[in-house]
């Protein structure tokens, strides 16, 4: 998924056998990424993309991620556009839906205390080894060696989108060129996937996103670090208080 991705498995969980369902979080991670990676030519989506698959003669992952992506771009009010960049490019969800996934194979399989942490998307559940919530440092947007803040939980999904890491990529799709005015955005809540969409989509909006998080769903929070430097959290956001 060109990133790295880091699993840690707490709790009362054997070691082989947390060996084991580790093993089976980085196959799943790595078919996501044979599926719908935009750079490998067989992947399902160039595939799609390029006309030699039909939307209903691919598998059920990409049947169902084209179906959340078409109802993210409604509710984002098409500022969550899979085609913006003139291509089929579902990432902006695809990230956070699979460490979703991947928690939640977790979560059946007996090990509630663990967090996954795939390029900055993360999901948490249970408890850290010390026997509090975990802690989770989101990257300063101009210092690659210091967090920007600190979040804490117990259940939660964290997804950040920004222009620090790879420069503007983010598409505005209204006007057709690179994003500008937010150069951090933070999304927290129970879906990560969803969470990862609003991140991009806000990211997208410039400055006007600052005013449609506010209006995000029950459960998701959202901090902002702007072009010129300005800091917004909304007021729920479950920063940690030490």
């Amino acid at each position: 998924m060109g990133t790295a991705i880091s699993l840690e498995i707490a709790g009362t969980v054997p070691d082989d056998e947390a060996a084991r369902l580790a093993d089976e979080v980085y196959a799943w991670m790595r078919l996501v990424d044979d599926t719908f990676s935009t750079y490998k030519e067989n992947s399902e989506v160039s595939r799609l993309h390029a006309g030699q698959l039909t939307a209903s003669g691919a598998g059920e992952d990409l049947r169902h991620v084209l179906a959340v992506c078409a109802d993210l771009w409604a509710e984002t009010d098409g500022y969550f556009d899979v085609y913006a960049t003139g291509r089929l490019d579902p990432s902006g969800y695809v990230k956070g839906w699979a460490v979703q996934v991947a928690s939640d194979r977790l979560m059946a399989a007996g090990a509630t205390d663990h967090s996954l942490n795939a390029g900055g998307d993360v999901r948490v559940h249970g408890h850290a080894p010390t026997g509090g919530p975990w802690r989770i440092g989101v990257r300063h947007p101009w210092d690659p060696a210091a967090v920007c803040f600190v979040l804490a939980g117990s259940d939660l999904g964290i997804a950040t989108s920004g222009t620090y890491e790879r420069g503007q990529h983010v598409i505005d799709p209204r006007g057709g060129g690179a994003a500008s005015g937010l150069r951090s955005v933070t999304v927290t809540g129970p879906d990560l996937g969803r969470a990862d969409a609003f991140a991009t989509a806000a990211v997208a909006m410039g400055a006007a996103g600052l005013d449609w998080l506010a209006t995000l769903p029950d459960g998701y929070e959202s901090a902002v670090v702007t072009d010129d430097g300005r800091f917004f959290r909304s007021e729920g956001l479950p920063e940690h208080a030490g």
